[in-house]
C-alpha cells in the first residue's frame, strides 16, 4: 500500500536546478500533464532545456465534457507556445486514452479517504505508471509530471512514486517541486495571460465533494 507518511526532507527544486546546469545536450522529456493551467509554467520553464512531449493522461476526470474541455485547453496552450518567437524547443502532445473505469478500479476501497490521502496516491501511481510505460516505449531520456506545481499535491509522494517507477522501467525520473521559485504564482499569471480555463476541482468525482 502507498503510505501517507512520506515527509519532504529533500529539496527537489534544488536537485532539478543542479541537473539543468549539468546538461550538455537537449534531452527528450515525457511530461505528464494534469491540465493546461498547471502545465503553463512548467512548459515555459522546461522548454528552454528539453524537447518536451506532453502526455495528457487523466482518467480520473469525472465526466466526458469536463475531460474534453481540459484536453482542448491543453492543446490550445501548446499551440500558442509553439508559435512564440523565442528560443524554446517545440512541444508535442500525446493524448492518452480516456478510461475512467481504470481510475475507479484503482480507487476501489479508497472512496472514503480524505482528499490528498491514499486515494490520491493511488491516482498518482496510476497516471505516472502509464507515463513511465510510454516513456520507455518512446525511448525518452526523462519523465515527470506537472502535478508538483499544485500546493494541494504531495510533492514528496509524487517524487517517491516517480523514482520507484524509474527503477522499474529504467527511465530517469526528473525530480521536481514546480510550485517552488514562485512556480504556482507564475502559473496563475500565465493562465490569465492565455485566458485558460481553470477548473475549481482536481478532476475526480470525490474531489468535488
Amino acid at each position: 500500500m502507498l503510505t501517507s507518511k512520506t515527509t519532504n526532507t529533500r529539496n527537489f527544486q534544488r536537485e532539478l536546478d543542479v541537473l539543468l546546469t549539468q546538461l550538455t545536450t537537449v534531452p527528450r522529456l515525457l511530461l505528464h500533464s494534469c491540465c493546461a493551467p498547471c502545465s503553463s509554467y512548467v512548459l515555459e520553464y522546461l522548454r528552454q532545456y528539453f524537447e518536451i512531449t506532453v502526455f495528457y493522461y487523466n482518467p480520473n476526470i469525472s465526466i466526458d465534457v469536463e475531460y474534453r474541455k481540459r484536453v482542448a485547453e491543453q492543446k490550445r496552450l501548446i499551440d500558442a507556445y509553439n508559435q512564440l518567437p523565442d528560443s524554446g524547443y517545440s512541444i508535442s502532445v500525446i493524448e492518452g486514452d480516456y478510461e475512467p473505469d481504470v481510475f475507479y478500479a484503482a480507487a476501489k476501497g479508497l472512496e472514503q479517504c480524505p482528499e490528498g490521502g491514499e486515494r490520491c496516491f493511488a491516482c498518482y501511481a496510476l497516471r505516472l505508471r502509464k507515463t513511465a510505460e510510454l516513456a520507455k516505449k518512446l525511448e525518452q531520456d526523462y519523465f515527470t509530471t506537472t502535478l508538483t506545481i499544485s500546493p494541494l499535491k504531495n510533492a514528496a509522494k509524487l517524487n517517491e512514486i516517480g523514482e520507484r517507477l524509474s527503477e522499474q522501467y529504467q527511465i530517469p525520473w526528473l525530480a521536481s517541486d514546480f510550485k517552488k521559485k514562485n512556480g504556482y504564482k507564475r502559473s496563475i499569471e500565465l493562465s490569465a495571460e492565455y485566458n485558460l480555463y481553470r477548473q475549481n476541482y482536481c478532476g475526480c468525482v470525490y474531489s468535488q465533494q
